[in-house]
């Protein structure tokens, strides 16, 4: 960290207040070499704890500053280690809360983009808004109404933009987990007065972890990741000539290496068997339906549109 980038931390910190001019500073500061670096990253948490308000610009300076560090520092980027999960939760929640849009937007943005995150990401950002919906308090409302059991449209939107990420538990899809969890805000809020978009988002979230189909190659790990840009960047493997020996040298190699076409299911045949659902998802889909020995309005949605697309298979 710069004398200058510490500086205007200090600042910052002595007078709980953060000005136009500062942020630009920091900004200038912190990208001079193209990075943010620990000591930075720290300061920046450092400064939010202590400011008494804190304007769009800041908020928007935190978001861009805390995730370029946390996914651009190691190789490969984009990648994000059990450690570097851990610190960040550890310091969004460092007064014992996950309290503000800005440090849920924080976290969302680092799933939304990453190739690869660790679960509990993920699940720190559900468990907060399941815990906002039934509790009526937290991030989501801030600014709003305290009124519980009820899904609001900032809910969705977290929602949404979490479950169907391409990093975490089942990448770009919805899974088991959270299939329940979107089932249980559902039971906790039926008759209320819930965002328009809660009803779709219900339904799309738990069709797709009946019929949504995940390539198995979807979600590489960071370390599989590593391996693989450290073999490819090794000039002295010479990977262009050896593929070029090998289809000269031995031109059936390559059906014995990389298998034959058509030896394996197609992805378009593997999202079609994706689609049926299974009997144990159809024994899962029954329990929760029938757990209250009624079919609601949702469900009747839900059943509705995993018949139609169902049927157009």
């Amino acid at each position: 960290m710069t004398m200058h980038f510490s500086d205007i931390a200090r600042q910052a910190a002595a007078d709980g207040a953060i000005t136009h001019e500062e942020i630009l500073a920091l900004r200038r500061e912190g990208w001079g070499d193209g990075v943010i670096n620990h000591e930075e990253a720290e300061a920046i948490f450092a400064i939010d704890a202590l400011l008494g308000e804190r304007p769009a610009e800041w908020c928007d300076f935190l978001v861009e500053a805390i995730g370029e560090y946390v996914l651009n520092t190691w190789e490969p980027k984009g990648y994000v280690t059990d450690a570097q999960a851990e610190w960040l939760v550890a310091r969004v929640t460092a007064d014992g809360t996950l309290d503000s849009m800005t440090e849920l937007e924080l976290i969302v943005r680092v799933i939304e983009k990453a190739s690869n995150v660790p679960d509990m990401l993920k699940h720190a950002v559900l468990e907060e808004v399941e815990r906002a919906v039934m509790t009526g308090s937290g991030p989501t409302r801030k600014g709003g109404s305290l009124e519980p059991a009820k899904v609001t449209g900032a809910d969705c939107a977290v929602l949404r933009r979490t479950i169907f990420a391409a990093g975490g538990d089942r990448p770009a899809a919805v899974s088991r987990e959270e299939a329940e969890m979107l089932f249980r805000i559902k039971d906790a809020t039926l008759g209320q007065d819930n965002a328009p978009e809660w009803q779709q988002l219900f339904v799309q979230g738990v069709g797709n972890y009946l019929q949504g189909y995940v390539a198995l190659s979807a979600q590489l790990s960071r370390e599989r990741a590593a391996e693989l840009e450290a073999f490819m960047n090794d000039s002295a493997s010479g990977v262009g000539s050896f593929i070029g020996r090998m289809a000269k040298g031995a031109p059936n190699a390559f059906g014995v290496v990389f298998g034959k076409k058509g030896s394996e299911p197609s992805r378009d045949q593997l999202a079609l068997e994706a689609e049926a659902v299974t009997p144990k998802e159809q024994e899962w889909l029954e329990d929760r339906i029938m757990a209250d020995d009624q079919v609601d309005d949702l469900e009747q949605a839900l059943l509705a549109f995993v018949t139609e697309e169902i049927s157009q298979t």
